[in-house]
């Protein structure tokens, strides 16, 4: 259990003051132009150290990710494009920063933004975050005002700018290329890679496209220190995160504890246990829409992290979970999540463009039993066809659901289908 001296955002719930007196108050902009003076490699060699892995579903190294961006400039600008689409269904974690604790996401910009040598930081906000949207205008605009970010940033002798750009509610865009294309005005479409955005990003410059909770943590790693960060959870999963907690549990809740708890914990002393007791719960998703489903048979020393997650053929995500009772009809849940990524597909790659309303099809026939037994199989092929497949992973999103439901319930799919050929119910569905 995390102790409240070593949480990161101490205004996460809105009870205190989250102007920019406010955030001093809690300790934030303190000394910030000290750790600049540090220098870049410095910052981003604790980065490192810290162990931080991305906080927007992917995991990749924060302070590796950073090093690829060019030591010496070539004459063409740099950019730190902040992500704050947070379109993936269920997930909420960093629409709380922004409303609440909006100084560490501008302080840690500021940072983050030095330390790759980016001239300026564009925060790409979800169209549907108006409030949000409202709450980091004015946050970015005190900073302005306080001389924390601007010409001489923090008196550092450092330059640095920062946008929020509002974008139009397509969850293809928080795909860190498609996001860049949008920026720039384009459809929201993913680019090939490479080149990577460290080489051609935004407007063609070198850019690094991080998660709003990966650069709101770091001013607070760097005061701390990185072995104090990396104190928290398993080697390789380390530190604290935001995690969320909705569906069928007594509490839903948006909670910072630290990586690597037990999941059945999470749910007990965060969401006050499943509704109707734990014998009650069915299966969990545990970060968002795009992770494979996890029954609850599971769930038996289950590890809220990226490596138990993937090794056992789920992902950690975002670390929001949806959890489901046995009220559930799981096969009518998966063929929601089929209908929204073909609902979100930009339509540019043939096996996402096609697949997923496919897909779709063959789900909406299951859900209601008018499907042939072979056909299980067959959706399963086609699952494989469209993943790893596609320009990015929308089309893995799509397809990693469906294989979830296939591999834990295809009994119960399997059931549906004669039950509704016979008319008599089958074991499975009688439970």
């Amino acid at each position: 259990m995390l102790k409240d001296q070593d949480r990161i955002f101490t205004n996460l719930y809105g009870m205190n003051d989250r102007s920019l007196a406010g955030a001093q108050k809690r300790g934030h902009w303190d000394g910030t132009a000290g750790i600049m003076a540090n220098g870049r490699d410095w910052i981003i060699d604790q980065m490192k150290a810290s162990g931080l892995r991305g906080r927007g579903g992917a995991g990749f190294p924060t302070g590796l990710k950073w090093s690829f961006m060019p030591k010496e400039s070539d004459g063409r600008p740099a950019y730190l494009v902040i992500n704050a689409d947070e379109s993936e269904p269920a997930t909420c974690k960093d629409r709380e920063i922004m409303r609440h604790d909006p100084h560490t996401l501008v302080e840690g910009a500021l940072i983050a933004g030095f330390a790759m040598g980016a001239c300026a930081a564009y925060i790409y906000i979800r169209g549907e975050y108006i409030r949000e949207r409202e709450a980091l205008q004015a946050a970015i605009d005190e900073a302005y005002d306080a001389g924390l970010i601007g010409r001489n940033a923090c008196k550092s002798g450092y330059d640095f700018d920062v946008y929020l750009h509002h974008g139009a509610g397509a969850y293809i865009c928080g795909e860190e290329t498609a996001l860049l294309e949008s920026l720039e005005g384009k459809k929201g479409m993913p680019r090939m890679k490479p080149p990577f955005p460290a080489g051609a990003g935004l407007y063609g410059c070198p850019t690094t496209v991080n998660n709003v909770e990966s650069i709101a943590v770091v001013p607070t790693i760097l005061r701390r220190g990185a072995e104090w960060f990396s104190s928290f959870g398993r080697p390789n999963n380390v530190g604290t995160k935001l995690f969320a907690l909705t569906g069928h549990v007594n509490t839903p809740c948006v909670f910072e504890d630290s990586m690597s708890m037990p999941v059945r914990e999470l749910i007990e002393r965060h969401g006050g246990g499943i509704r109707g007791g734990w014998d009650n719960l069915k299966a969990i998703i545990p970060g968002g829409a795009s992770c494979p489903i996890l029954p609850k048979d599971a769930l038996d020393g289950a590890i809220m992290d990226f490596d138990w997650m993937r090794e056992n053929k789920s992902s950690f995500g975002t670390g929001c979970m949806i959890i489901m009772d046995n009220s559930v009809d799981v096969i009518k849940a998966v063929w929601r999540l089929a209908s929204f990524f073909k609902h979100e597909s930009c339509g540019q790659c043939t096996p996402c463009r096609e697949g997923t309303g496919w897909m779709m099809r063959v789900m909406d026939r299951l859900v209601t039993g008018d499907a042939e037994i072979e056909e299980i199989d067959m959706l399963l092929d086609v699952t494989k066809q469209v993943e790893g497949h596609t320009i990015c992973a929308l089309g893995d999103a799509a397809a990693w659901p469906i294989q979830g439901l296939i591999r834990h319930y295809r009994e119960e799919i399997e059931d549906r289908i004669k039950a509704k050929k016979t008319g008599r119910m089958g074991a499975m569905a009688a439970e």
